[in-house]
């Protein structure tokens, strides 16, 4: 039997018969046993049967090869000795003599022959008062064809034969053989002698070779099927284990090994997996210190930049809300001092949340929230950046209006930040935000029309401190870790957050919030590949505000007395 891992859908299929082409095209993918087992049965069937079929057939050959040869040299003695007796006799003019020597060539030739299905016939005229008639005995004339009847008489010197099916006492066909001759008898003529001989003893023997050789053909291959088994067992058996315990390592196991048995191949291929895990787990522990140090060092400095930055932030609001006071370059320190370390303290924030991160003690403050409330908020705040920088902020909210449990300060966080950098890189055109939502989940996109990054860039937009253009300087205070932190908040929440962009088209985020902390499923309420175009966002795109859309699908019903019921 052979062992392979078969899967709760593999067993499904193997109880249903219309199911077994596919149970074992699963298991030819799944299993090298399998695959090696099977080849070597087909290639080893093909074998036998091949080698059984041509010996059998030259079995058969040389078996009725040899009992012809044995039935033409038992027809000629026969025939020789008939010959010899009419030679040998004095024929005189005498008819009862003449008939009493035929009467003798009679009994001659069965005796002489191992066969009983003797027939004599004249060839031509037999004189007339000579008493010599042609005889038969057990031998149908119909077992006679005219072509052998023509070589007997043809070749007067030459043995003649054919392969006939002769009809048994028990009304089954045994295959056989006819072999002709003349007999000549002196002052009377010619005779062509048949004699049929059945080869029924011959078709046994050859019956039980070949059932023999077939017999021992399965039997092989049974044996064959064994041993690739037992040999596969031996030989995959390790590999399995190999594959096993590199699944667990990958998994983080780290402590798992391969047992060592032996020095052949196999031990060796085990000693080497072992010490490349060893080395793997002592790098990855050692990569784990250093990163645990990285975090302690960024936390315990940002913990320990706060109380003098601070106080920095403090002395800068009193410079800067007197900065009127100063002369014209004074009053730029101040002001440059006052932006810059608030930059400073937001950087110092985002380091904090990011230390958080990586130490895995960020934790989620959920309750019932409105995305599409928050999408307004935010913008409502971004207003006067967008102004300032020519752009106007749209939002498109066909959904999203049912509160989803959520943590919405982070989600604020994140689309702040969308939106921020979606005024900043969209070049003055409109910035479009879109809430909707679906029986999985709730989702926003922020779109730009502005330069946008190529692929390879977009790819690498949530790498902490990463820029597509280096040289293009921040103009509304990021600090590089906000699109990182926002990848950071959407999958704790464990949801998505996809980028789409194109040179000269323009940019396309999309937050993704599972409903009620389940898994994600099923695809986002909004396409990360939007499928509006610039015309159509300068053209035809309103905004729509949420009151309207509250008072056209969220009226609460009222009694007949106009009172609110909800």
């Amino acid at each position: 039997m052979i062992a392979t891992t078969a899967t709760p859908t593999t067993v499904v299929l193997w109880r249903d018969p219309r199911g077994w082409p596919e149970a074992i095209a699963d298991m030819w993918r799944r299993s090298l046993r399998f695959r090696t087992i099977t080849i070597t049965l087909l290639l080893t069937s093909l074998s036998i049967f091949i080698t059984s079929l041509i010996m059998a057939l030259v079995i058969q050959n040389n078996l009725f090869e040899s009992r012809r040869d044995e039935v033409l040299s038992d027809a000629l003695r026969a025939v020789a000795e008939a010959q010899n007796t009419l030679d040998s006799a004095e024929v005189t003019d005498d008819p009862q003599g003449l008939r009493a020597l035929w009467a003798d060539v009679q009994d001659t030739i069965p005796r002489a022959s191992s066969s009983t299905h003797v027939a004599v016939y004249s060839i031509g005229d037999i004189p007339v008062g000579t008493g010599v008639r042609g005889f038969t005995t057990d031998l149908r004339a119909d077992l006679l064809s005219d072509g052998l009847r023509e070589r007997v008489i043809s070749f007067p010197d030459r043995q003649s034969w054919q392969s006939v099916a002769m009809p048994m006492p028990d009304g089954s066909m045994a295959p056989g053989i006819v072999v002709g001759q003349q007999l000549f008898v002196p002052e009377v003529g010619a005779f062509a002698v048949y004699i049929a001989y059945d080869l029924a003893d011959s078709q046994n023997t050859l019956q039980f070779v070949q059932s023999t050789l077939w017999a021992a053909g399965l039997v092989l291959i049974a044996i064959i099927a064994g041993i690739s088994w037992v040999v596969l067992r031996l030989v995959s058996k390790p590999i399995i284990e190999a594959a096993e315990t590199s699944a667990r390592l990958a998994s983080g196991d780290l402590e798992v090994r391969l047992p060592v048995h032996g020095e052949d191949e196999l031990a060796t291929l085990a000693q080497s997996f072992n010490a490349m895990a060893d080395s793997i787990e002592a790098q990855i522990k050692e990569l784990g210190e250093l990163s645990l140090v990285q975090q302690r060092f960024v936390s315990d400095v940002s913990h320990e930049l706060r109380t003098p930055l601070t106080t920095i932030r403090l002395a800068a609001d009193m410079l800067n809300d007197q900065r009127e006071q100063f002369d014209p370059t004074m009053n730029r320190t101040a002001e440059l001092l006052h932006t810059q370390v608030q930059r400073f303290e937001t950087l110092l924030s985002d380091l904090l949340e990011i230390s958080r991160y990586d130490a895995g003690s960020v934790q989620l403050e959920l309750e019932p929230t409105s995305l599409a409330e928050l999408a307004e908020d935010i913008i409502d705040q971004m207003e006067p950046l967008a102004e300032e920088r020519g752009s106007e902020i749209r939002l498109v909210a066909p959904g999203g209006y049912s509160p989803v449990d959520m943590d919405p300060r982070r989600v604020r966080r994140v689309l702040r930040n969308l939106v921020g950098n979606a005024i900043e890189h969209g070049e003055g055109h409109p910035v479009v935000v879109t809430v909707d939502s679906n029986q999985y989940a709730v989702a926003v996109g922020v779109r730009d029309f502005g330069l946008g990054m190529k692929p390879e860039d977009a790819e690498r937009v949530f790498d902490r401190f990463w820029r597509a253009d280096p040289s293009r300087q921040r103009t509304i205070g990021g600090t590089g870790l906000g699109l990182s932190i926002a990848l950071g908040d959407a999958k704790l929440h464990g949801g998505t957050l996809g980028v789409w962009s194109e040179l000269a088209i323009g940019t396309n985020f999309v937050l993704t919030v599972p409903r009620d902390g389940r898994v994600l499923e099923g695809p986002s309420p909004v396409s990360v590949e939007p499928q509006e175009s610039l015309v159509d966002v300068g053209g035809t795109t309103q905004p729509i505000q949420l009151t309207e859309l509250r008072e056209m699908y969220f009226t609460p019903p009222t009694d007949n007395a106009g009172e609110d019921r909800s």
